[in-house]
């Protein structure tokens, strides 16, 4: 799971966001590897993070993504099933995201859950998403709900090496965005993911994000 705005209201599937997920698969699909990288820019990912596994993460983006500076913490629980949650700083509050692994046999994986949800101001947003992950190639489709409209969430990754993984991915409607970014793992535990948002509405207008991300065993599951 990885979940870095907050959606607006659904509007139209822009031609943006089909043009940049048409091209990322046919630049990063000649070859084969073993995926080790976990999540994409912005959208919910379908895969739980692994039973044990704490992620601590230190995420600054532009103010027109969503809150500019924030901390999240991702637990996996179980096989099935994880939480994450997000502290902002400006403005100061909390969100809080559960996922559930309704599949979880690769290459196909679903999950359902929410996200987005505050204590201050309510706000719940579920989802039902989808994911192909073969070799070196991870696919996913799905769809949110915000406020009572469906919003369309898509997005595509590309293994290149144990470093290096690329990936876009996009939320349809206005006041969403489309973006493109990597994933540098700069040690098996600590990761870098630098991307760039492109708006729905205005492809033109451009705004940078960055993740830091530490991951480590914070408890060993009972079989």
């Amino acid at each position: 799971m990885r979940v870095n705005i907050f959606p607006i209201s659904f509007h139209r599937s822009t031609l943006s966001c089909q043009i940049l997920l048409s091209c990322a698969v046919l630049v990063f699909s000649a070859s084969m590897c073993i995926a080790t990288t976990k999540g994409l820019n912005q959208i919910v990912t379908p895969d739980i993070q692994p039973a044990g596994q704490l992620s601590l993460s230190l995420q600054l983006q532009d103010v027109r993504i969503g809150n500019t500076t924030e901390l999240q913490q991702e637990l996996g629980i179980s096989k099935n099933f994880e939480f994450a949650m997000f502290e902002g700083f400006s403005p100061n509050d909390y969100l809080l995201n559960i996922e559930i692994g309704l599949i979880n046999n690769r290459p196909w994986l679903l999950s359902t859950g929410f996200i987005n949800w505050s204590p201050k101001y309510g706000g719940i947003q579920p989802f039902l998403e989808g994911g192909y992950y073969k070799g070196s190639s991870e696919y996913i489709l799905g769809t949110i709900d915000v406020a009572n409209q469906i919003l369309p969430l898509a997005g595509y990754a590309y293994q290149i090496n144990d470093k290096y993984q690329v990936m876009t991915d996009c939320e349809g409607g206005t006041g969403n965005f489309t973006s493109l970014g990597f994933t540098y793992s700069a040690t098996p535990n600590f990761t870098i993911n630098p991307a760039l948002y492109f708006s729905n509405d205005h492809f033109d207008q451009v705004s940078p994000y960055i993740v830091f991300s530490y991951s480590f065993t914070a408890f060993v599951p009972h079989h």
